[in-house]
């Protein structure tokens, strides 16, 4: 993609947490985030997939800086909005109108005291985007009506609705700013399956419509194929693998996405019987203490002596295809 469609920079970003440690322990640094750079292109949906605990909500609200980064820069439409060795630090009330984000458990990050209406128009409020209360209110209506809810809804309680409709209210609440992109924190993973695919399909025909981009944060491969334009795959902190969808999925080349491809269901006996799968052996290590090396390197059926001791450059391998490994290298 040309360089003047590029929406989101991402440089060698950090994100820490610091904690406590148990009994003599001092404090610990959990490593949630570490040295991530990447791009996001306008118009397009960047899938992210990963272990639960790889870091992939950690990055979403890192780069619309819910959390504020540890180091590394943030490039918003060729503007920085964070830069840890140049001291930038942008007010992020401006861009807030430009970057938000869907919650992965809709039913916790609804207000249960709020209605809906005051929910979807708060941010009106304090973007100060309607003149009056008569515009406030029409815009209210669209919004909903934009997420397949009625506008006789934006009276009732959150818990007055299923979660798939209380996910098409936080969907409601996301546009009302008229953002430009949009962080898509697992917003179907709390679905039934049969509301999964309706929540899908309304994102992309919202994408369609407004022109919007998204980073679409999610476990199951499946789904973010379907949606994305280029998928990303995290481990510990870390990308490890990006490409563009179907050629992931065609042709991973990073062990652990071969893993993570191997563990999808395919409904044909004969398919699943004659393909070989890989299975993950032990657990992932701890964030506090990650391994030298490739991070990967401790659960990695093909590691060798110099993935201990030498971390990996994440390399371009054709086509746009970026992976970080050093059997690639061969």
């Amino acid at each position: 993609m040309a360089e003047q469609n590029k929406l989101l920079e991402i440089r060698d970003l950090k994100k820490y947490f610091n904690i406590k440690g148990s009994g003599f322990r001092n404090k610990q640094t959990v490593k949630a985030v570490d040295n991530v750079s990447i791009d996001i292109y306008k118009g397009e949906t960047l899938g992210l997939v990963g272990e639960s605990g790889c870091g992939k909500t950690t990055l979403g609200r890192t780069i619309i800086r819910l959390y504020e980064p540890t180091s590394g820069s943030i490039i918003y439409d060729g503007k920085p909005i964070y830069d840890s060795e140049k001291n930038i630090a942008e007010k992020m009330l401006p861009y807030r109108r430009k970057m938000q984000i869907i919650f992965q458990d809709p039913s916790a990050s609804l207000d249960p005291r709020m209605t809906v209406g005051e929910i979807v128009g708060e941010a009106l409020d304090i973007h100060k985007i309607c003149s009056s209360k008569a515009e406030r209110s029409e815009r209210i209506s669209e919004l909903l009506e934009a997420v397949g809810l009625n506008s006789e809804h934006s009276n009732r309680f959150p818990h007055e609705f299923s979660g798939g409709q209380q996910q098409r209210i936080g969907i409601a609440r996301a546009l009302a700013v008229e953002p430009e992109f949009i962080v898509c924190d697992e917003p179907i993973s709390a679905l039934d399956v049969s509301i999964q695919s309706q929540v899908v399909n309304m994102l992309e025909d919202l994408q369609d419509e407004l022109g919007l981009t998204y980073l679409f944060i999610a476990h199951d491969i499946s789904v973010v194929r379907h949606i994305s334009n280029r998928i990303g795959v995290m481990y510990l902190g870390n990308l490890v693998e990006t490409a563009e969808s179907y050629e992931l999925y065609r042709n991973p080349i990073h062990p652990y996405t071969k893993t993570l491809m191997s563990a999808v269901p395919i409904p044909d006996p004969k398919i699943t019987r004659a393909r070989e799968r890989l299975i993950l052996e032990g657990d992932i290590p701890s964030p506090i203490n990650p391994p030298s090396g490739c991070k990967f390197h401790t659960r990695c059926p093909f590691a060798e002596e110099r993935c201990k001791q030498e971390i990996p450059k994440f390399k371009d391998y054709g086509g746009g295809h970026f992976a970080a490994c050093h059997l690639l290298e061969k």
